[in-house]
């Protein structure tokens, strides 16, 4: 029995890449040239994902800024005194804060996905960022003549949108990125903040048909940045329920970096649903050993033992590179580590 695997989304960025941002950043160079390398880096990212043997394929990230801030590029009404995220090994990453509505995206991931299709006839998925991600851009003591309720109906109708146009320009699935999931635990051990967000994104998901719903898939993860995550400690059983109630076909696990994995399974065993497809990290983008096919072989049987073949499939943990100026993983281990999960996927029911 073959079951799916693929990829979560980003690949670490090529040298010459993280270079033209920074120029391009800078005022060095100008979009033209940029865009070049965008091309280059893209071309080079579907080359080595087709030989790798990966039945699905995406693009890589490569032209996203992060995965949670591409919408925003370009957008003006932006301050960057946002909510700051702290990592495990003390560094911080921060979002924008929003100064100014109404709410609109400035860039739609379908313009990713498009540029992906050219280069391949294999299926090809789309990331997009979570609405919940999105929201936390609203300052908490409001912006003048722009409430936080009008916020969040403008930001579901971009979230639909976002999704909408990269299902009609035919990814093969659509995966919203759910990272802040499990941090809100940490920020809110209460629960609320996790239904809060929960709740936002099942009135994004409630505009699907149910169809449409099978294609669309939800990632969490402890966060992964400079080989360093964000809420590893956070107890999953926090997470879980909840996030099964989630109104998606697909969920994709963080689960190789778990140091309980059979507890974790039992939990995901007891709250998925039947309709609900699994697919599990076998392979952990923050730990630069490549995984051997056997190690990846032996988590896919082991996550068999609780739910059924007919509803796994497998995955890298997270992204390889979120932020597009983390270098701390190199594109031959990722690459490597995905070769190797793959062939142990292959192999678990070969």
């Amino acid at each position: 029995m073959r079951i799916p695997t693929e990829p979560i989304g980003s690949i670490p960025r090529p040298g010459y890449l993280v270079d033209a941002m920074g120029a391009f950043a800078e005022g060095r160079i100008d979009a033209d040239a940029l865009a070049e390398s965008r091309e280059k880096a893209l071309a080079d990212t579907v080359s080595r994902l087709t030989e790798t043997g990966s039945p699905v394929l995406t693009d890589g990230e490569q032209g996203k800024p992060s995965f949670a801030t591409y919408p925003l590029a370009g957008l003006e009404s932006l301050a960057p005194d946002g909510v700051v995220i702290p990592f495990a090994d003390g560094h911080t990453r921060q979002l924008p804060r929003l100064t100014a509505g109404p709410f609109r995206y400035a860039t739609h991931a379908d313009e990713y996905l498009r540029a992906a299709k050219e280069l391949t006839d294999l299926p090809v998925k789309q990331a997009v960022i979570a609405a919940s991600a999105i929201s936390l851009i609203y300052p908490q003591d409001g912006i003048d003549g722009y409430s936080r309720e009008a916020f969040l109906a403008d930001l579901v109708d971009q979230a639909e949108a976002d999704i909408r146009r990269s299902l009609d320009a035919g990814a093969d699935s659509v995966q919203l990125d759910f990272t802040e999931g499990r941090l809100s635990l940490k920020l809110d051990p209460s629960g609320g903040l996790l239904k809060s967000f929960v709740d936002l994104n099942n009135r994004v998901l409630d505009r699907f048909s149910a169809e449409e719903r099978a294609r669309i898939g939800v990632h969490t993860c402890p966060g992964g940045d400079q080989d360093s995550v964000h809420s590893l400690d956070v107890d999953y059983a926090g997470l879980l329920p909840a996030l099964f109630s989630l109104n998606a076909g697909r969920f994709y696990l963080q689960l190789a970096s778990e140091p309980d994995p059979r507890r974790v399974l039992e939990i995901v065993r007891e709250h998925s649903r039947p309709e609900q497809r699994i697919f599990v990290g076998v392979t952990d983008p923050v730990d630069p050993v490549v995984e051997t096919a056997e190690q990846v072989r032996d988590r896919v049987r082991l996550a068999a033992e609780y739910v059924p073949a007919e509803r796994l499939g497998t995955c890298d943990d997270c992204g390889f590179s979120p932020f597009a100026d983390d270098t701390s993983t190199s594109r031959d281990i990722a690459f490597a580590k995905i070769a190797a999960r793959v062939e142990g996927t292959r192999l678990a029911f070969g």
